[in-house]
């Protein structure tokens, strides 16, 4: 019954891995929907997942908020994206029951968006 808990570490099983990142003062790319939306294309293989259809970004919010918010299923879950087009600053999600490296998508968001500041945590979940 545990077997659909396939992240194991230290002998514990988790049923899944969600990264969550903030970027802080990205370049003007951020902006742009097209470049997000690579972006997310980009993510999916980069950690050996399979994409459910294709993203959808749509920049929508008033005032300060206004900015981008993307999805992109995974066959194991999500990659949930948000900006502030305001501030240039980028919200990042990705859960997946199946593992993957975290650092491959710090050095995504690093080498796309180039920001002053980058802070995440990695959540096993049970």
């Amino acid at each position: 019954m545990e077997d659909y808990r396939r992240i194991v570490l230290d002998g514990v099983r988790y049923y899944g891995k969600h990264l969550i990142l903030s970027a802080r003062n990205c370049n003007e790319d951020i902006r742009s929907t097209s470049l997000v939306t690579q972006f997310i294309e980009r993510i999916v293989p980069q950690i050996n997942m399979v994409a459910h259809g294709a993203p959808i970004v749509e920049r929508f919010g008033q005032g300060i908020e206004v900015g981008l918010s993307g999805v992109q299923l995974i066959e194991t879950s999500a990659i949930v994206l948000h900006t502030n087009d305001m501030a240039r600053d980028l919200y990042l999600d990705v859960f997946s029951c199946k593992g993957f490296n975290e650092e491959a998508v710090l050095e995504l968001v690093d080498e796309a968006f180039h920001p002053q500041a980058i802070n995440y945590q990695v959540l096993l979940r049970r």
